[in-house]
């Protein structure tokens, strides 16, 4: 009993690897939307009109990108990096501010640059 039960596990897991397998890896690379979704929290630090420091959202946001965009590919790296930039300007973001989340929420160096 013990070894039928056993083999059903094995078979299950088999037939799961093989289905994963199937459909193909999934991709590391962060969208724009993701990006800007994450990075939301930190909007009003950006712009000069929150509080004096990141906040905790803000904080857990950016330091998500960083670690995603550090595992993607050089060409979506540099494809959300625009779009980073880019969300930056259309929402009026002091670029100091910026730099400031990277020191602040102990980022490290920007992984745009």
């Amino acid at each position: 009993m013990e070894n039928k039960m056993m083999g059903c596990a094995v078979l299950a897991f088999g037939l799961m690897f093989l289905v994963l397998n199937a459909s193909g890896s999934p991709s590391n690379d962060i969208s724009c939307t993701d990006a800007t979704t994450d990075l939301l929290p930190c909007q009003s630090f950006l712009v000069g009109a929150g509080p004096a420091s990141p906040t905790a959202a803000c904080c857990l946001g950016a330091q998500t990108v960083a670690k995603q965009l550090l595992a993607t590919t050089p060409e979506a790296r540099k494809a959300v990096c625009e779009c980073i930039h880019k969300y930056g300007k259309d929402v009026g973001a002091k670029p100091e501010n910026g730099k400031q989340i990277l020191q602040l929420c102990k980022i490290g160096p920007s992984p745009c640059n």
